[in-house]
């Protein structure tokens, strides 16, 4: 009997330890949060038509201050701006970051036709 009890303390003891452990792996700061798919600090861009919502596997992904040339993206697309501390993102018809006509604030997303977009940069705050 005495056996049954130890083994059976153990074994609480041991579930214990193993929820305690998983609880704080998964536990993330707000801040960090994925949206739809775009992880924090980032800025994405999805596949033509695809609502993130929906599908949230972003086609580009940016995290990189300054521009980044745009190929092959026409139609209407979802960008989302999930960088933090207020950096924003602008869509530029030139390449290199030349003639921005959209700036999107942190938090923001919308849906563009990028037909006539050939870059977007990462603004700092």
């Amino acid at each position: 009997m005495r056996t049954m009890f130890r083994a059976a303390v153990t074994f609480a003891t041991a579930a214990t330890a193993l929820v305690a452990m998983s609880g704080a792996a998964q536990a993330k700061p707000a801040d960090e949060t994925p949206w739809d798919g775009c992880p924090s600090g980032a800025v994405c861009i999805y596949g033509e038509g695809v609502v993130p919502a929906n599908n949230p596997h972003p086609t580009n992904v940016y995290y990189s201050y300054g521009a980044h040339n745009l190929s092959n993206q026409f139609g209407q697309h979802w960008i989302l701006n999930n960088q933090t501390g207020g950096a924003s993102a602008s869509l530029c018809n030139g390449s290199n970051g030349t003639n921005c006509t959209t700036t999107i604030a942190q938090d923001n997303g919308l849906r563009v036709d990028f037909t006539p977009i050939n870059s977007i940069t990462l603004n700092r705050p």
